[in-house]
C-alpha cells in the first residue's frame, strides 16, 4: 500500500504521443501530440463535438486511445486503469454524497486509500477554498458555487499530478462564474498542480489558462497564450471562436519588407508582413471590432492607419461598458464594431453615414478563407456522433 500514500509535490508534466480516437465511422481525434509542463494551467477550448472531452477522458482513463501514448510525469499510463493514474477530475456535476457532511465528503478518498490524517487533511483543503467553517453542514445545505468548491477541495487533497477539470463551472450562474474562474486560477498558483481545463467558454479559457489551445475536428487548430490567440489568430476559425472578427477577402497588390498591400475593391487595406500568414494572391485579412473607431465624415489622410467607407449603420445595440454598431460597407459587406461608453449615449445612430478607420497593427492576415472553416458546429459530443456513424452504416 505504499503507492497508494504517495502524495505529489508538484504538478507532472502530461505528454500526449500521436494520441487518436476513432469510433466506427468517426475520428474524434486526429494524432494529438500535445505536452503540458508541470505546474501550468492548461485549457483545451473548442465546441461541442470537436475532441476535447473526449482527450480528457483518455487522459483519465475513462477511454482508450485507439493509437499513441499518455505519459504523465515520464511514465507511460497509457495502460493503467483510472485509479492507479495520478489524476482527479472535476466534473460538471458535483457527485456529492448527500448523507454525508461536507467534511466527510473531502475526507472520504482518504480514508478509502488509507491516509494517515484524513480529517486534518480535509480541513486543510477546506481552508483552502474558505469553506472550513461550514465544515459539517450537508451538500444540500450549500449554494452551487460552495458545492463546486467542495467538489475541487475533494479533488485537490489526494494531491494528484494532474487535476482534470470537464467544464466544472457549466452549471453556475454569470457573477458566480466569474468569482470561481479567479478563485481556480488562485487556488492553482497556491498548490502548483498541473490543471487541464476542458471548456467551450472563451472568457473562462482567457481568464484562468497560462495556455489555450484551440481544438477544432479533432485537431489543435491553434496553441498560445491567450493574448496571443486573440490578437494574432492564424485560421478562420480561431478568429471567429475566440471572440468575434471582420474578415475580408482581398487582393494582394504589392508591399515592403513590413508591410503587405491589399486592395478590397478599390479599397487600399495594408497588413504589417510579421501579421499575414500569406503574402500573395488572395487572403482573407482580419480586424477585431474594438479596434475599429467610427467617423461621421471622411477623414482625413491618417498616417499608419486603414480607412473603410463609406458606410451605413442598420442597427445599434447598447450593452453597457460599450456600444455595438453593425455597419453595412459596399464591398466589404458587414462590419461590426464596438465602442466604449466615454460619454453617455450612443455615438451615431441607425441611419447614419459613417467611415470606419483602425491602426495597421491591428489588422491579421490568415491562413485559410472565409469559407474554409470546416467547424462541427452542431450541439453532439463526439460519443454522440460516433452512435450515430455506427447506426448509420
Amino acid at each position: 500500500m505504499a503507492a497508494s500514500t504517495d502524495f505529489a509535490s508538484a504538478g507532472a508534466d502530461l505528454d500526449l504521443v500521436g494520441i487518436q480516437k476513432r469510433y466506427p465511422g468517426f475520428t474524434a481525434v486526429e494524432e494529438l501530440d500535445l505536452k503540458i509542463p508541470a505546474g501550468s494551467f492548461f485549457a483545451l477550448l473548442g465546441p461541442s463535438g470537436c475532441g476535447k472531452t473526449t482527450t480528457l477522458r483518455m487522459v483519465a482513463g475513462l477511454e482508450d486511445p485507439t493509437e499513441g501514448k499518455i505519459m504523465i510525469g515520464g511514465k507511460d499510463v497509457t495502460g493503467d486503469k483510472p485509479h492507479k493514474r495520478p489524476v482527479n477530475t472535476v466534473f460538471q456535476s458535483y457527485a456529492l454524497f448527500p448523507h454525508m457532511t461536507i467534511l466527510e465528503n473531502v475526507a472520504f478518498g482518504l480514508r478509502r486509500r488509507s491516509i494517515g490524517d484524513p480529517v486534518g487533511k480535509a480541513h486543510e483543503a477546506l481552508r483552502l477554498v474558505e469553506l472550513d467553517h461550514i465544515a459539517d453542514r450537508k451538500p444540500a445545505q450549500l449554494s452551487g458555487g460552495q458545492q463546486q468548491r467542495v467538489a475541487l477541495a475533494r479533488a485537490v487533497v489526494n494531491r494528484p499530478a494532474l487535476l482534470l477539470l470537464d467544464e466544472p463551472l457549466g452549471a453556475l450562474d454569470l457573477k458566480l462564474r466569474r468569482q470561481m474562474q479567479h478563485e481556480l486560477k488562485q487556488i492553482q498558483q497556491e498548490v502548483g498542480l498541473t490543471f487541464l481545463h476542458v471548456t467551450h467558454d472563451q472568457e473562462e479559457a482567457m481568464t484562468m489558462a497560462d495556455t489555450v489551445a484551440v481544438m477544432n475536428k479533432g485537431r489543435i487548430e491553434q496553441m498560445g497564450a491567450p493574448e496571443e490567440l486573440y490578437e494574432l489568430p492564424r485560421t478562420v476559425f480561431v478568429a471567429n471562436f475566440l471572440g468575434k472578427s471582420n474578415l475580408f477577402s482581398v487582393d494582394v497588390v504589392g508591399g515592403s519588407d513590413q508591410a503587405i498591400h491589399t486592395d478590397l475593391l478599390g479599397t487600399r487595406i495594408t497588413v504589417p508582413r510579421s501579421r499575414s500568414e500569406r503574402d500573395s494572391g488572395s487572403i482573407t485579412i482580419g480586424v477585431r471590432p474594438e479596434k475599429l473607431r467610427l467617423h461621421r465624415q471622411e477623414p482625413a489622410d491618417l498616417t499608419g492607419q486603414n480607412v473603410l467607407g463609406p458606410g451605413r449603420i442598420t442597427d445599434v445595440s447598447f450593452i453597457g461598458v460599450s456600444t455595438e454598431y453593425t455597419v453595412e460597407v459596399p464591398g466589404a459587406g458587414t462590419v461590426e464594431v464596438f465602442s466604449q461608453n466615454v460619454e453617455a449615449g450612443p455615438a451615431a445612430a441607425a441611419g447614419d453615414e459613417v467611415w470606419l478607420s483602425w491602426y495597421i497593427e491591428h489588422t491579421f492576415g490568415l491562413a485559410d478563407d472565409r469559407l474554409d472553416t470546416g467547424a462541427i458546429t452542431a450541439d453532439f459530443s463526439t460519443r454522440a456522433i460516433a452512435t450515430q456513424a455506427s447506426l448509420a452504416e
